[in-house]
This record gives structure tokens, sequence and C-alpha cells, in this order.
């Protein structure tokens, strides 16, 4: 399918809304110049129009199926794949060290983004390997390093995930896969994973399984897990891929999208794998994985949010409907709902793919400073880049749907793809009802600090913007303080209340978020940056009202219905 890569849109977040210079100014990623992000969105966006967009519908109509044990998977995603890996992209936040680029995971998600709108199915390939790469850096000894990375960076081997297993979904503790100690200082991994996606492919040299798996000795539940590095084939004495380890692909999944992904039921029968980390700390090592997914899964709904909104305006601009206001020329485009459909689209895009990149500079001021501060801010930001990310890649989808009327039912034109790739997006690495758990639990420690910090910084800039905005600049301020009071009210209660308002009050601060963000763009630039700001404030933050009262209604009443009363 056509695709615009928003490169203007990317270049004014990073100089005027999301402060990307701070990133700059450190000696870790002093590299990033403004000529070297240009550079690295130009190859990118040119990547993602040329050579992903064409396999988009290539994936939903022809793909990876399972033949005798052997996954084959769409045409021309090997050479796309190639692409990829050939342009740096895997190891594009890597040490190089081990052949990475050592770029900001700001250019990153920018980047991830790009590739999500372009062909999400493909996409998954470079995430779920960029999120093993860092996984491997942080918690593998010195010899796995050496051994893996460089394959990796160079997109020579891939990686994989594997955590869930029938009866261990989102409680991963319940695992039952097991590690024996082999005699060599390797274990012998045995048992069976379930939704792992490309859990193989035909066009890499090796797959690389992180796998969690539980010890002899270790403890019931997530305390007693481990991680280990299982490749399909050993690699030999000179690193390369060697003999075929024990396990297979036991089948793939049949799913509502992304047929061109392929997600397998993975076997291991003795398998030889090592120990990646500590004994029984797997689940800390396998977070550091999931932690990099979750902010790119957050992207793809961004990324897929694009894709449909750039769909369905091409089509709204063709097709003729009845009598126009502006030109008469009949177009729906100019109607004036479907034109309100489009600008919400844009306003929600924006301020979502705002909150990615901004989330995405607090990791790396984190890592290139070591600022707690930073690191809190990376770590609150995070739920609700994956939750509202993929939330609104869903909306936006659905909107695009919409927008194409009957059209858009037809799976002919395409519109209907989006929303089916992306609706498994809200599940992927925690559900979004885990994320905004999350987000008012572990991430609410601290009292809420970091988000009274955060709330802060939202009212002083709109504070900054009442002299040339000061209705917009009001309409922030108010919204930041009411969820400031919330927040008070939520960190006093027990955390069964917190959880039952979960969900409203993640949706709540990312509507206050991505206003603080419209409002900066609208103090950057005026002329359509000020009125898509005007849109978002007017008509999409008020929703934080109900939001929060939503938030603040507590427990009881859910459980006042009985199971039985659910049923009848």
């Amino acid at each position: 399918m056509p695709y615009r890569a928003p490169l203007r849109d990317f270049t004014f977040l990073l100089d005027h809304v999301v402060a990307f210079d701070q990133v700059r100014q450190t000696d870790r990623f002093s590299e990033a110049t403004p000529e070297t992000t240009k550079a690295i969105l130009t190859e990118a966006g040119k990547l993602c129009e040329e050579v992903l967009a064409p396999l988009q519908r290539v994936g939903d109509q022809h793909p990876a199926r399972l033949e005798n044990g052997v996954v084959r998977t769409s045409p021309g995603f090997a050479a796309a794949f190639a692409a990829i890996a050939e342009g740096g992209w895997l190891g594009i936040t890597a040490d190089p060290e081990y052949g990475g680029l050592g770029l900001p995971q700001t250019l990153a998600t920018a980047v991830n983004d790009m590739m999500s709108a372009a062909c999400l199915s493909l996409q998954l390939a470079p995430l779920m390997t960029q999120g093993q790469i860092e996984a491997l850096e942080h918690h593998a000894d010195d010899t796995l390093k050496a051994r893996f990375l460089p394959k990796l960076n160079s997109g020579e081997w891939c990686g994989t995930m594997n955590l869930t297993e029938p009866q261990a979904g989102s409680d991963v503790g319940a695992l039952r896969t097991k590690a024996e100690p082999n005699a060599d200082g390797s274990y012998a991994i045995s048992g069976q994973k379930i939704y792992i996606s490309w859990g193989d492919n035909d066009f890499t040299d090796n797959v690389c399984h992180l796998v969690l798996a539980r010890l002899p000795d270790g403890a019931p539940g997530t305390r007693g897990i481990s991680l280990f590095m299982v490749p399909k084939f050993i690699p030999d004495s000179d690193g390369n891929s060697g003999a075929r380890n024990g396990l297979r692909v036991v089948s793939l999944e049949h799913k509502l999208g992304l047929h061109g992904s392929p997600t397998a039921v993975m076997e291991y029968d003795r398998a030889t794998g090592w120990l990646v980390g500590a004994p029984h700390q797997g689940m800390a090592a396998m977070f550091t994985m999931m932690n990099n997914a979750r902010v790119g899964v957050g992207v793809q709904g961004i990324g897929v949010a694009e894709g449909a909104y750039q769909h369905a305006l091409g089509f709204a601009r063709d097709r003729k409907q009845g009598k126009t206001p502006v030109t008469g020329s009949g177009a729906i485009v100019e109607h004036a709902d479907v034109r309100r459909a489009l600008s919400v689209m844009k306003a929600e895009i924006f301020a979502m793919r705002a909150i990615a990149l901004a989330n995405s500079v607090a990791i790396d001021m984190a890592r290139a400073t070591g600022s707690d501060e930073w690191t809190a801010r990376a770590a609150l930001l995070t739920p609700i880049t994956k939750a509202h990310g993929t939330d609104i890649g869903c909306e936006v989808a659905s909107a695009g749907m919409q927008v194409h009327g009957g059209m858009g039912f037809i799976e002919e034109t395409g519109a209907a793809q989006y929303l089916r790739d992306v609706r498994v997006t809200t599940i992927y690495e925690g559900t979004n009802g885990i994320q905004a758990m999350d987000l008012v639990g572990r991430k609410m420690m601290d009292s809420g600090e970091a988000a009274f910090r955060m709330l802060q910084d939202v009212e002083d800039c709109a504070e900054s913007a009442r002299a040339l905005l000061p209705d917009l600049a009001e309409n922030v301020w108010q919204a930041a303080e009411s969820l400031r009071e919330a927040t008070e009210w939520l960190v006093a209660q027990n955390m069964q209340d917190r959880f039952a308002g979960a969900t409203a009050y993640l949706r709540a601060f990312a509507r206050v978020l991505g206003a603080h963000y419209h409002l900066k763009a609208a103090m950057a630039e005026d002329g359509p940056r000020r009125a898509l700001a005007r849109i978002f404030i007017t008509r999409v933050l008020p929703e934080h009202i109900g939001l929060l009262a939503q938030a603040r209604a507590g427990a009881s009443a859910l459980y006042a219905l009985s199971e039985e009363d659910l049923a009848a």
C-alpha cells in the first residue's frame, strides 16, 4: 500500500516538542547530530516507502505457512529483511563493540514507527531481535555476548522471546518448562511455548530463542525462573551455525491479522541452552527485553495508526458523495463529520507519537546520565506508551474503516487489515489492563513523585503559554491540576481500588500529556500545528473529566455484581 514517511513530523517533534537536544548534549549520544538524525530518518523513510510498504498486502494475502516442519515466509519478506539488516537497523541502539550503531533509543523509536506503518507483520522480526540484543547486553556473560551479539546485530541471526505456555499466560510463574544441567556447563531445555512471534523463518542462518525455564532447585513462582539462550542451530567452534538443536515448530497459529508474521508453538526436547544472567533471576533479565518491547509495541500502534490514517485520507480525497461545502467537488473529505474524523485521527497520532518520543528521550537520558529522575520518568511513561499507543492504533484504524464507509468492510480496499493487524498489540507484552495496573501500582510506589514532577512540567508549560494562547493554556493547566488531585487520591487508596480505576486513570494521563505536547507544538509554530492543537485540546482533552471520575470510583461497585449476576 502507498505510504509516505512523516519525516517533517518527526523532525518537528524532536526539535520543538520532546527536547531531543538534551540527548545530543550528553557524551554518550553526542554523535546524534542534526545531520546524522536527518540522514537516519531519511534513509529509514526511503526503506519503508520503497521496500516495506509494498509488502503490506502481500503478507496478508500470502501468509507464512509451515510445510514439512519448515516455515515458509511471505513473498518478498526475505529480501526486505536483508535490506533492513544491511542498513544496520537491527542494531541501531546496540553497543558498537559488537557491531551496533550505538544511536539513541529516540531515533530507533522513529524508525520503528515508520516500519510499523509500512508493514507491521515484517517489523515484528527486527523488534524481537532488538529486544534480545538489549537483554544480552545487560545480562549475558562475555562469552555469550561475543558468540551471539555480532550475528544478531548484522541480521545473520534473529531473536525471539519465549515466555508463554498454555497454562501460563500473564501468570508466568506457572510455567513448566525445565532446565537440567549438562556436564559441559550448558543446560538441557524441555517444554512447550506458545505465541512465539517469528519463532522461525527461512531467511536467517539461525533463530535464537530466549527461553524462560526452571532449574531443578528453582523455587515455585517467578522467583525460581531462569533465562536461557537456546538457538535453532548450535554455534560451532568458528561461531557459525552448526548442528541442529533439539527444538521444533509444532504449528503456526491461525490469527485475526498479522498473517505475514509466523506465530509459532515451539517444542523443546532437551535442547541445548546457556544460562543468561544469574540462576533464578530470569524474570529480571527478561523484563529488560519486555520493557524494550513494551515501548516498541506502543510504537507499533502509532505506526499502524499513521498507515490507517494515510489510507483513509487518500480514500476521502478521491471518494465523491453528494454536495460538499468547500469546493463543491463532492469529495467526502469536505463533509464536516469526515473532516472531524480525519482531524481527530491526525491529532491523536501526533499526541501519541510525542508521548512515545518523550518516553524514549527519558530512556536515553537515563542511560546517558544514570539519573534516578530520568529513570523514574522513563518507567512512568512506558506503560502509558504501550497501552495508550496500542489503544489509539485500534481506534484510529477503526475510524479509518468508518471513513471508507461500506468499502471499509470490503477486504479489497485494505482498510480492514490495519485494524486486524493492530488489534493484538493491546494484548502483546502484558495486556493493556496489566499496563494500567503497573502504572497505578509499581510506578506509584514512590507515592506519585515521578507523576507529580511530570505534571509540574505540564503546568509550567501551560503558564508560559497563557500570554499567547490563553484559552488553550487554561484548559491544559486545569486538566493537569485535576489529574494531580486524582493522583493524590489514588496513592492514598488500597491496591484493589487503584486497580479498579487503573485503565481510566492511564487514559486520562495520556490525554493530559497529549494536550501538553500539542500546546508546545502550538507555541512553536502557528498555522496547521496550532489548528491541530486546538482540535485535540477542545475535542479530545475533555474526556479526562469522565475518565478521572471513573478512576476514583473504587472497586466495591464492581464486586457488588456476583459471578452469578454476571451470568444471569
